[in-house]
């Protein structure tokens, strides 16, 4: 059995720091969903709600608001009769591929195995 890598303090402060960086942009159970809607192109309100089950309008605002001023997503307001405001995901937005990726493939496998275990096996 290998031994466990030992860390100093100021050594686990730079794996933890960037970490809880990335947990406090993406915090929440809405908004790698409202990422992940936003993958197939821009929408508008509405049609974000629609994908994301279960969420409300106030929340999917504040959700919007946190990750435009993140950098994530564009909000383009159309100067047209009525206002036109859509969302798009940002170049920046791209950087989380294989992070979404990564839990998207870690969420079959727990789901397999929690299954299995559920069975009785």
């Amino acid at each position: 059995m290998e031994k466990p890598i030992e860390l100093n303090h100021s050594e686990c402060m730079g794996i933890l720091r960037p970490i809880r960086d990335a947990l406090d942009v993406l915090n929440g159970k809405w908004k790698l969903p409202i990422i992940v809607a936003l993958t197939f192109g821009e929408k508008r309100f509405s049609e974000i709600a629609r994908e994301v089950h279960g969420i409300t309008d106030r929340v999917l605002s504040k959700e919007l608001q946190d990750l435009t001023m993140n950098g994530l997503v564009k909000r383009t307001v159309e100067d047209t009769f009525p206002v036109k405001v859509t969302y798009a995901l940002t170049p920046h937005s791209k950087s989380l591929d294989e992070v979404i990726e990564a839990l998207r493939k870690w969420g079959v496998l727990h789901r397999e195995i929690i299954l299995k275990g559920s069975s009785g096996e």
